[in-house]
């Protein structure tokens, strides 16, 4: 049985997945016994761990990963915040045990400055070569009279009258 697309069914099939794709939001791993009873302490721990790497799936936050790390990391930022840590102590404290790795968002300081400096600078001075060499070919490509002898010019005068 072959399927006919007619321009009705494609638009109920664009109207259905325009409804279901707003509702479909990311999964989140965080466990039901991992959810803190005070919301205030519980929104920090979700903003802080989406913000954090899991150091097995690599490419998701901690919030969004389903791996056992992931779950300990999310754990241990809990029991942070619990303890009355501030945001900035519990990144610290993640960054001083598994480095800057952790974080999704490599921080602007120190040695990283380099890193997120050299892009730019690097498009600058690339720009600058590539302004430089095309004046120079383009002013070497213009003869000026200025620079030629009595008989060049000459010659010159001769050959524009011909033309």
């Amino acid at each position: 049985m072959t399927v006919v697309l007619t321009p009705l069914r494609l638009l109920v099939l664009v109207l259905c997945l325009a409804v279901a794709l707003p509702v479909a939001g990311p999964a989140y791993a965080v466990l039901p016994d991992e959810v803190l009873d005070d919301p205030v302490l519980e929104n920090r721990a979700r903003e802080l761990s989406k913000g954090l790497r899991c150091l097995v799936c690599q490419n998701e936050s901690i919030d969004e990963s389903h791996a056992d790390l992931a779950r300990e990391l999310r754990l241990v930022v809990r029991e942070r915040l619990v303890a009355g840590d501030s945001d900035e102590e519990v990144l610290d404290y993640l960054v001083e045990r598994y480095g800057e790795f952790v974080l999704l968002r490599p921080r602007t300081d120190g040695w990283n400055m380099i890193l997120w400096l050299s892009g730019p600078a690097l498009f600058l001075l690339a720009l600058g070569i590539g302004v430089a060499y095309v004046r120079g070919r383009a002013s070497a490509a213009a003869p000026t009279e200025a620079g030629l002898s009595e008989e060049e010019k000459a010659r010159l005068e001769e050959l524009l009258k011909q033309s």
